[in-house]
């Protein structure tokens, strides 16, 4: 590619101007901080429509993208499978406040995959982990939650607390202005991969719940310590403590039962969002009978949403789910992640460059001025400016990635061979010629 050829990413003159019409309706212009691109020195990708495993912004720009919707695209872009079911179930209505066969539907065929008995489908993933958590503190009558540093689960209060995701960005030392100190403190937070304080920490006696993402996904993909969820899991048991897997980025992702699969453990609770929906906002709660009947109207602990269930969301996310379960999916994508990331792998080695990849099946990040992570102090130790630069080399080349060093990048089944080799060669590129 020559310099006549890059996009200009700060001359987008239709972006441009439908972000400041949005500024001043919006606060900075968007409805989730991270889309503000905040600390990148750029104004934000205004996008007009998806094909494929391709972006196409307000100005024309088309982008290979690999943050589909945080992970939400396991297809990619408006797959016909998904549009075609979304289309066929809008013209019967477009939601009622009732139940529709099609929850019952989706509900079974995630089931089947899944160590849990039922699941109760919500809108978003905060709603998942916020249900979770209630749950859980109302099954075991007691009120503190141990989470680790680093990971995000959605920006109910008693989270946000050391969380990862947009509000690492955040110029405040605490995770959110407007949290009460009182909740706060019923959040205890331990580093991740952490086997000696998380020991010490569970000794407390008024712990209701650990959630962990079983793959930190929030503060850039960091896997867990070989053992390190069996020892968890083990120890949650044995002290009576309820293990909440959050698997709204994992789950459906990096294997058809999450991680939960993936590394064999079995929690109480499973949090699942993203994929299920196929690109629509859906998430929802899963564990075994005994847990679950603790919910409304079975049991005293309330959850409700007018849209839970939206059927047009069910629709796509059965779709996406039954387009998953052709034989070889997950392995088709794993190899196609591979086959990106192995020759960026290999190179970072031989050059011995402030630099490591991390991959947990179609998951990634590129972390760039650190050798090694295993936690969120790690990643503190990351080159911002470093990060900015790779951002704009990759979206002047027409490459989308996550627009932040502390989030993960995904592959989505409607990658190409051709975008993929594009993508490793301009990384390469990148790692050669700035690092």
């Amino acid at each position: 590619m020559t310099t006549s050829d890059l996009i200009q990413v700060e001359e987008r003159p239709q972006s441009q101007r439908c972000y400041q019409r949005a500024c001043a309706v919006t606060p900075a212009g968007v409805h989730s901080p991270v889309r503000a691109f905040k600390g990148l020195g750029l104004s934000p990708l205004i996008v007009d429509r998806g094909e494929g495993d391709e972006m196409i912004d307000v100005d024309g720009h088309r982008y290979i993208d690999y943050c589909c919707s945080w992970g939400a695209l396991l297809h990619g872009h408006a797959h016909p499978a998904i549009v075609q079911a979304v289309t066929q179930r809008v013209t019967k209505g477009c939601s009622f406040g009732v139940s529709t066969p099609v929850e019952a539907e989706l509900a079974s065929c995630l089931l089947k995959y899944l160590p849990a008995d039922q699941l109760r489908f919500v809108s978003s993933g905060t709603e998942a982990t916020m249900t979770a958590l209630r749950l859980a503190r109302g099954v075991t009558g007691k009120d503190v939650v141990v989470k680790f540093t680093g990971h995000y689960h959605g920006h109910a209060d008693s989270f946000l607390v050391q969380a990862g995701s947009g509000c690492l960005s955040l110029d405040s030392s605490a995770s959110s202005a407007g949290v009460p100190h009182e909740l706060a403190k019923l959040t205890l937070c331990v580093p991740f991969n952490n086997v000696e304080v998380l020991l010490q920490t569970l000794q407390r006696q008024d712990i209701a719940a650990v959630i962990v993402e079983p793959v930190a996904a929030n503060m850039g993909v960091v896997p867990p310590h070989e053992g390190f969820l069996e020892l968890l899991r083990k120890e949650t048991l044995e002290k009576g403590i309820l293990l909440i897997f959050d698997e709204v980025i994992t789950g459906f992702r990096i294997h058809p039962g999450g991680a939960c699969q993936y590394y064999g453990i079995e929690p109480d609770l499973i949090c699942l969002g993203k994929v299920i929906g196929g690109g629509f906002p859906v998430a929802a709660v899963a564990g075994r009978e005994k847990v679950m009947r603790y919910l409304a109207p079975l049991g005293p602990v309330y959850q409700a949403g007018t849209l839970s269930g939206h059927p047009v969301a069910m629709a796509a996310g059965l779709a996406a789910i039954r387009l998953a379960e052709e034989s070889s999916f997950y392995q088709d994508l794993e190899d196609k992640t591979n086959f990106l990331l192995e020759p960026i792998y290999d190179f970072i080695i031989k050059k011995d460059l402030p630099a490591c990849l991390h991959q947990v099946g179609s998951l990634f990040t590129l972390f760039l001025g650190q050798r090694d992570i295993d936690n969120l102090e790690d990643v503190k130790g990351c080159n911002p400016e470093m990060f900015k630069e790779y951002f704009k080399f990759m979206l002047e080349r027409g490459i989308y990635c996550s627009p932040s060093q502390h989030e993960a990048n995904f592959v989505s089944g409607a990658h190409t061979q051709e975008h993929l080799l594009y993508t490793q060669e301009t990384i390469l590129e990148f790692l050669d010629s700035r690092i």
